[in-house]
């Protein structure tokens, strides 16, 4: 009653879970305040969404929620645009060399495998540096601690060559590192369609010494540009976008995100932290398990190859996809920068109220 069929993955969904899904990862995003992105493209996995059609479709879904958070953050003036410019070198070859490195390991047939291994690796260790910061933080509240963190403004990655000025981040520093943390978002988020923000933000605060004010928006500035790229280059080289699954994973996200903003205004930040530390934990987990242990998906969907309900536009879809390939991802990245803007100016309306 409530499935509709996926032209480009060839699968019918359940269209009420999969909006249900992706407004939850939208909460998740707006209270942990750098996206839910990280999340999305496993839980498709989970549900039983091929590895290269969930990477490519969450990648689309994250750019969506990432332009609804950069606008926010310049509506704010908390981002740097010159710092940006210099990550995104690094993210564009980045982006690419990912790419290539994602179509040859489908070619070969082991992009499930790695992608589980990558998955493990990184949601495990971001969880677990999440819980301790969160540990620490209710630890402190509860034995009423003020801890005066010092931080010293320059260290020998400053002095690199190659330095610039920039003055919303009041640094002089090397564009090397910029460039160099760039790429390896770009890539992260070429092989895993997860942006690059959970990686960005402790390299820019801990290496680059960006103030903590300006780089959740500077961040998710590059993770637009990252999951643009990402998108484009996924669905010309791969043809694995499907734009009905794009726009039901955007609607879900972009309300989910303005609910889980206002749950922030209501809840302590290190409680927040902790609950959503164990839940990535658990994703982590989770893909460790399916390395050693075969086990039965739960599916939310079913695999058919033909579908009855709406043919022409499956039809047009299909033709579009492979006829046009250039402006069918240009389409797809169109439909994430407007669904980021209604995002933007909902979350502006409601907090007005």
């Amino acid at each position: 009653m409530f499935e509709i069929f996926l032209p480009v993955v060839k699968i019918h969904v359940n269209y009420i879970y999969i909006l249900l899904l992706s407004g939850s990862i939208g909460i998740v995003g707006g209270i942990i305040g750098i996206g839910g992105g990280f999340l999305m493209t496993p839980v498709l996995i989970f549900l039983g969404i091929p590895p290269s059609f969930a990477i490519a479709n969450g990648s689309n879904n994250i750019l969506a929620s990432s332009v609804s958070g950069t606008l926010n953050s310049w509506y704010k003036k908390e981002l740097d645009l010159k710092m940006g410019y210099f990550i995104l070198i690094g993210a564009f070859f980045g982006v690419t060399f990912g790419t290539l490195v994602f179509k040859i390991l489908i070619r070969i047939g082991i992009v499930d495998e790695i992608t589980a291994v990558l998955f493990f690796l990184l949601l495990t260790s971001f969880g677990v540096l999440m819980l301790t910061e969160s540990i620490i933080e209710i630890y402190n509240r509860k034995n009423k601690r003020i801890i005066l963190k010092k931080r010293n403004k320059h260290s020998w990655i400053h002095g690199l060559p190659f330095k610039v000025r920039m003055p919303t981040s009041r640094l002089y520093t090397s564009i090397i590192p910029p460039i160099f943390f760039g790429f390896l978002a770009g890539i992260v988020s070429a092989l895993l369609g997860i942006g690059g923000a959970f990686l960005l933000i402790p390299a820019m605060i801990y290496a680059i010494r960006v103030p903590i004010k300006i780089v959740r928006g500077t961040a998710l500035l590059v993770v637009v540009f990252t999951m643009a790229f990402s998108t484009f280059f996924h669905s010309m080289a791969n043809r694995n976008i499907d734009l009905i699954l794009i726009v039901l994973l955007m609607v879900g996200s972009i309300i989910g995100v303005q609910i889980g903003t206002r749950i922030t205004n209501k809840l302590r930040n290190e409680e927040l932290k902790f609950l959503m530390s164990i839940l990535i934990i658990m994703f982590g987990l989770k893909f460790g398990k399916s390395l050693f242990f075969a086990e039965k998906k739960v599916r939310f969907l079913r695999k058919i190859e033909i579908d009855n309900q709406f043919p022409a536009l499956n039809n047009f879809i299909t033709n579009f996809l492979y006829n046009h390939k250039i402006i069918y991802s240009t389409t797809a990245i169109g439909l994430a920068l407007l669904f980021g803007f209604l995002g933007s100016f909902l979350f502006r309306k409601i907090n007005k109220k």
